[in-house]
């Protein structure tokens, strides 16, 4: 397929296939981020295109591209377009549409024609197994396409001018859930335009081996987009349902005051900003606007109390695993508990800690250092897992490098293999961060105290120094409080709330966002330690 196919590819029939792929391959695309927006409610299913409603614009795209992708396979199978398909589209492929096949007969036997069990049952499977046979026997230009062209276009004409159109609602006997065709038709099309770029792509590349490969990649491609669009959408559905809230009583104007740096001697203007949701409290007789500054406060001393407790004993059994002790059975027993301990539900933590903790720390009460220690506890085996994947990862070079100027083997860790490692363990700790800082289970448990505070944690206020044991004590630590995701939950929870500014509804949407923005911010920070340590080590 070398010289002729590549000059057939430019400058004849090749140029043609590869301008109906981009085409198909350009309408699944909008065909698959049109329906994420349909789905999350940011584009609604009832506007017009040019005045065509959009759902029979995406069911017209269904069709085109059904039409497109038979025709490529046809086109290459009698010769009209240069390829390289291999003698069967293989078992994968085959298992893949006949499942596709599968579902869909299920469905129509089902819900369309009313048959029972055994009659839906029995369609669904000789129809998914003749699917099977239709992609596995022939080459693979025509098994890769056909059959999926049958399903891809005669379903965008069922949607355009048939029983699927958006009026339709789905009735399932197995449940008493309905499932109108405004949700479900567009989980529809985003998984038929997965299905059929994957398809085109390997038309595209002609397919045989590089026709697989950059369907693979399409197929690869298109997942994690619609992953990350996914997270995208969730941030922006929050930040929509959040931002009013978030800005109420908000004022931001021009320069008000100085504000001079601490022994530098700079000084610098301040910006007037007044955020009272964030920084009120939610409770109280004077509180005009309730805001969430207790449980940011919380939240941040939680977190830091986690870090404090987690991270030191993490890195410094990482070490000893690592550095000090031969693989053996007792690194595997202790892998098995660690790998176990950070898939152990959270509730459990908080069971331990209400059941073992809180007697002992707080006079059997809720506290804060019991919550601190609880989600230390739970922040530990990540930190612990991570640090010793990064440090063994430190090429055993640089210890032989070190031991060979005579350098102890602590000075080595500590000045060698920790700095080379740091960046992967600070990876371990922002992940583990962004799990404990939205925690909510565990907080019920040892930490949650009235729903909505009149006050904040005083924890930097209130420590006490004495001669006695145990020397320093603070008060602040061993009271119960409160912090963004309780705050969510209570808020949510909490029924009739008396405040004419917004309901605990809409208060729940601006705490969501507050807290988005904390976990952000600690994410943040953890990059900032990661870029610098990386810094450090490309100077080296």
């Amino acid at each position: 397929m070398s010289t002729i196919d590549r000059h057939d590819l430019v400058t004849g029939d090749g140029g043609l296939r590869n301008g109906i792929a981009v085409g198909l391959l350009t309408a699944a695309l909008l065909t698959f981020l049109a329906s994420w927006l349909v789905l999350f409610g940011q584009v609604g299913d009832g506007i017009d295109l040019l005045g065509v409603p959009l759902v029979d614009v995406l069911a017209l795209s269904l069709v085109v591209q059904g039409a497109g992708l038979g025709l490529l396979g046809l086109g290459s199978y009698y010769g009209y377009f240069p390829s390289n398909p291999s003698p069967s589209s293989g078992l994968l492929t085959g298992f893949l549409v006949g499942f596709l096949w599968t579902g869909t007969l299920g469905g129509i036997g089902s819900v369309q024609l009313g048959l029972g069990t055994i009659g839906w049952v029995g369609v669904a499977i000789l129809g998914g197994i003749a699917a099977f046979v239709a992609v596995v026997l022939p080459s693979e230009d025509v098994g890769s396409t056909v059959p999926l062209a049958a399903l891809i276009a005669p379903l965008g004409l069922a949607i355009l001018v048939g029983p699927l159109s958006p009026p339709w609602v789905w009735e399932p006997n197995w449940t008493d859930a309905i499932f109108p065709g405004s949700e479900v038709l567009p989980l529809l099309f985003i998984a038929v335009s997965v299905v059929s770029a994957w398809s085109v792509a390997k038309a595209q590349e002609g397919f045989g081996a590089r026709g697989r490969q950059r369907g693979a990649y399409y197929l690869i491609g298109t997942s994690v987009a619609g992953m990350l669009g996914t997270l995208g959408l969730i941030i922006w559905f929050i930040v929509d349902n959040g931002h009013e809230v978030f800005l109420t009583g908000a004022e931001i104007g021009g320069l008000d005051g100085e504000f001079t740096i601490p022994f530098l001697g700079v000084t610098i203007p301040w910006l007037h900003v007044k955020l009272p949701f964030v920084t009120n409290v939610p409770g109280g007789l004077f509180v005009e606007i309730p805001g969430v500054w207790p449980a940011v406060l919380g939240t941040i001393w939680l977190v830091i109390g986690a870090v404090v407790v987690a991270v030191p004993l993490g890195i410094g059994s990482a070490i000893f695993l690592t550095e000090y002790v031969e693989r053996g059975r007792i690194t595997q027993v202790v892998e098995v508990v660690t790998n176990g301990l950070w898939s152990t539900p959270s509730i459990v933590f908080g069971l331990f800690g209400l059941a073992f903790l809180m007697p002992r720390l707080s006079g059997g009460g809720r506290s804060l250092i019991v919550g601190q220690i609880v989600l230390g506890f739970m922040l530990l085996p990540l930190v612990m897992i991570t640090s010793r994947e990064a440090i063994l990862s430190v090429p055993d070079e640089y210890r032989d490098a070190s031991a060979a100027l005579g350098v102890t083997r602590w000075q080595t860790i500590r000045s060698v293999v920790l700095p080379a490692a740091m960046p992967g363990v600070i990876t371990g700790v922002i992940l583990g961060v962004g799990r404990i800082a939205g925690e909510t289970a565990p907080l019920l448990l040892v930490f949650g105290g009235p729903p909505f505070p009149s006050d904040n944690p005083a924890v930097m206020k209130s420590f006490e120094f004495s001669l006695q044991p145990p020397f320093i004590t603070n008060e602040a630590l061993t009271q119960a409080g409160t912090a963004l995701p309780y705050q969510l939950y209570t808020s949510i929870t909490a029924g009739v709330w008396n405040k004419e500014i917004y309901t605990t509804t809409e208060f729940g949407w601006g705490t969501a966002l507050v807290l988005l923005g904390v976990v952000l911010l600690f994410y943040g920070i953890g990059v900032g330690g990661r870029m610098y340590f990386e810094r450090k080590l490309s100077d080296r």
